[in-house]
């Protein structure tokens, strides 16, 4: 089990030239994510989510204010910070076990150790008896679940997740949304996920952050502590936040819910039969 980390960003501030004119693309972003905690990023396209991505697995540099990794500064990429893109990004010529193994290419330790590691992280995403397999033998499924045990394997103290399943179809992706969690749970990483998908922020994350476009900021974080895990999505309680976040992308202002009246004996509904 890898030693989960904890994230600081404070007063980030993001912005590129474009044409000789700045743009801003992230202001005053201010987020703390404790050890093995799991936080859910949405917001529309242009709000700086995949931006923040970057910035945090230390692609890039050039920003104001702080982002921390157990009280040090972020400073490049590391080992200490893994991440899993859309795409899967697999090397065609390399099978399952080659893949996974890339992950390790500059880490410590002896070979034979490097190899039970690919073979445990292999058998925790599923794939045990495709060690030999190629990318074109698998699945858009499967190909991402190999993604993330090359992410894992090397022990990250963080995982990045870049809209992970945002290519797949909807019964894959809901598969492996509740493998995710399993491993999460398993691992006990701290995760950071970017989607658009507001159904499976609610469902995996213990917080909801939703940011807000040009300039990206934050608008609200979402607590989902409430909500018990393994999560429902057919709960009243998951509809309720899911329903909740989804408010947060309304043109017209936000109303209160209405509850429904309670039911009496004998009340105007007795005779009627409903098929749901």
């Amino acid at each position: 089990m890898a030693d989960a980390g904890t994230l600081e960003i404070r007063d980030l501030h993001k912005q590129y030239d474009v044409k000789g004119q700045p743009l801003k693309v992230l202001e005053d972003i201010s987020l703390s994510i404790r050890a093995g905690e799991f936080v859910s990023i949405v917001g529309s396209s242009g709000c700086g989510k995949s931006t923040l991505l970057r910035l945090v697995i230390g692609l890039e540099d050039d920003y104001r204010g702080e982002i921390q990794l157990d009280g040090r500064r972020v400073v490049g990429t590391s080992l200490e910070r893994g991440i899993v893109f859309q795409e899967h990004r697999l090397f065609p010529w390399l099978t399952v076990e080659q893949n996974v193994g890339l992950g390790l290419l500059n880490a410590k330790g002896d070979q034979a150790g490097k190899r039970r590691s690919v073979q445990e992280h292999i058998e925790l995403v599923g794939l045990k008896g495709f060690e030999t397999a190629y990318p074109y033998q698998l699945s858009g499924g499967m190909s991402q679940r190999v993604a993330i045990a090359r992410a894992l394997v090397n022990r990250p103290q963080v995982l990045l997740l870049d809209e992970p399943f945002g290519a797949l179809d909807a019964l894959t992706r809901t598969y492996l949304q509740q493998e995710l969690q399993r491993i999460w749970a398993q691992e006990g990483i701290t995760m950071i996920l970017v989607t658009h998908d507001v159904e499976e922020a609610v469902y995996l994350g213990d917080r909801v952050v939703v940011m807000q476009p040009r300039p990206g900021r934050i608008k609200r974080i979402v607590d989902l502590s409430s909500l018990p895990r393994p999560r429902d999505r057919s709960s009243v309680a998951f509809a309720t936040l899911k329903e909740d976040v989804l408010g947060e992308f309304a043109q017209e202002p936000r109303r209160e819910p209405v509850k429904p009246a309670a039911a009496t004996p004998g009340g105007p509904l007795r005779d009627w039969t409903f098929a749901w």
